[in-house]
C-alpha cells in the first residue's frame, strides 16, 4: 500500500518566474519602484517559489549598448526582497556583462537563486562564477542560452560540464523561439540522462509552443520550467505562467502554487507592467523562424525603420549571421549592408 501511494503522489514541478528580469525586455528596462514591488507581492501571495530580478540581460548589464535600466540593480534587489516573505529572490547574470562582485552584491542583497547564463557552447565560461556563487551560499544554477544552435548531444555535455562546475540545476533556454515539442523532448531527455541534477526548461512563444513545450520538457524529465505572468517578456513573451500551472494541475502535477491568486498576480502583471499583453506578431513569429534572440525585437524594428528596410529582411539576415544576444552593436551593419544591397 505505501508503495503504492509513492507511485501516485504527484510529480513536483518547480516554476522559476522571471516576470521582473525577462519581461524588462517588454519595455525597454524601465519597471519602476512600485511595478517591481506590486507584482513581487502578488506573486509571494500566490507562493511562486522562485521571483527572478534584473535588467533583461542580467546583473549589471544596464548599458547604452542594451539599455539603461530605469532602476539600477541595488534598487531592483532591495525593493523585491522586501516584497518576499514566502517565494526566494532569483537573479540571473551573464559572464561578460556581470561580475563576480555583482554576484556578492545579490547575494547581500538577499538573492537566493543564481543563474549564470552562457551560450549554448561555450559552458566554460561559468565555471568560476558558478563557484564564487557556491561559495556564497546561494543556490547556483547554470543555464544554456540560444540553444536551438547545438545538437542535443553537445547540450547535453555543456549542461555535464555546468554540474561539474558546480551548478545544482541545469538546463536551456529557448531564447529566440524557434523549437518544436518534438526538438525539446530530444534535447532535454539527452540532458537528463547526462546529469544527477534537476533539469530547467525556459520558453518563448514565437511560435505559439511555449506551453507546449514547457510540457514536453517535463513529460521528458525536466523538473524546474521558467514562466512569467501574462508571458510577459522578449518578442512574442515567455510561457505564461498561470496557463502552465493550470495545464499542469490539470495533469496530475503538483507546483505549490495557489492558482486563484496566481491569477491575480497575473491580473495585477498586465494592469500594472505592461501596455498590452506580449501577442504573436509579424515580427515575432520571424524572429522564432530564423531563430534569432527574442530580445533583438525591439532594436531591430527601430533599426529597421531608420534604415527604411523591412525588418523581415533584417531578422533573416541575422538568423543566417547566427548573431547572438551581445552583438547587437552588429544589427545596424547588417542594416547597413541590406540597405546598400
Amino acid at each position: 500500500m505505501a508503495q503504492r501511494m509513492k507511485e501516485e503522489a504527484p510529480r513536483q514541478v518547480l516554476i522559476h518566474d522571471p516576470t521582473l528580469r525577462d519581461g524588462h525586455h517588454a519595455v525597454r528596462h524601465q519597471l519602476d519602484r512600485d511595478q517591481l514591488r506590486d507584482y513581487a507581492t502578488a506573486a509571494d501571495a500566490a507562493r511562486v517559489p522562485v521571483v527572478e530580478i534584473g535588467h533583461g540581460n542580467g546583473l549589471g548589464a544596464s548599458s547604452l549598448q542594451i539599455g539603461r535600466a530605469k532602476l539600477g540593480d541595488d534598487d531592483m534587489l532591495a525593493i523585491v526582497r522586501e516584497a518576499l516573505s514566502h517565494s526566494r529572490m532569483g537573479v540571473f547574470m551573464a559572464p561578460g556583462w556581470g561580475t563576480s562582485s555583482d554576484l556578492r552584491n545579490a547575494v547581500a542583497h538577499g538573492a537566493e537563486v543564481v543563474r549564470i547564463a552562457a551560450h549554448c557552447t561555450e559552458a566554460d565560461v561559468t565555471e568560476h562564477h558558478l563557484g564564487v556563487v557556491r561559495e556564497l551560499g546561494a543556490e547556483a544554477h547554470g543555464v544554456l542560452l540560444m540553444s536551438h544552435m547545438a545538437h542535443p548531444e553537445r547540450l547535453a555535455e555543456q549542461c555535464a560540464l555546468l554540474a561539474k562546475f558546480g551548478a545544482q540545476a541545469v538546463g536551456i533556454f529557448d531564447s529566440a523561439g524557434h523549437y518544436l515539442s518534438a526538438d525539446v523532448i530530444e534535447r532535454i531527455a539527452a540532458i537528463t540522462a547526462a546529469v544527477d541534477v534537476p533539469v530547467i526548461f525556459h520558453g518563448h512563444n514565437n511560435l505559439g509552443l511555449a506551453v507546449a513545450n514547457s510540457i514536453a520538457a517535463v513529460q521528458a524529465g525536466a523538473s524546474i520550467i521558467d514562466a512569467t505572468a501574462r508571458g510577459f517578456g522578449a518578442g512574442a513573451g515567455n510561457t505564461q505562467l498561470e496557463v502552465l500551472v493550470a495545464v499542469l494541475e490539470r495533469m496530475g502535477y503538483s507546483t505549490g502554487i495557489d492558482l486563484r491568486k496566481l491569477l491575480h498576480a497575473a491580473d495585477t502583471a498586465q494592469d500594472r507592467l505592461m501596455p498590452t499583453p506580449p501577442t504573436i506578431d509579424s515580427v515575432s513569429l520571424v524572429s522564432g523562424l530564423a531563430g534569432v534572440f527574442s530580445g533583438f525585437k525591439t532594436p531591430v524594428l527601430d533599426t529597421a525603420h531608420r534604415y527604411g528596410i523591412d525588418p523581415v529582411d533584417l531578422f533573416f539576415e541575422l538568423g543566417r549571421r547566427q548573431v547572438v544576444a551581445g552583438q547587437e552593436d552588429l544589427i545596424g551593419d547588417v542594416a547597413q549592408q541590406l540597405k546598400e544591397a
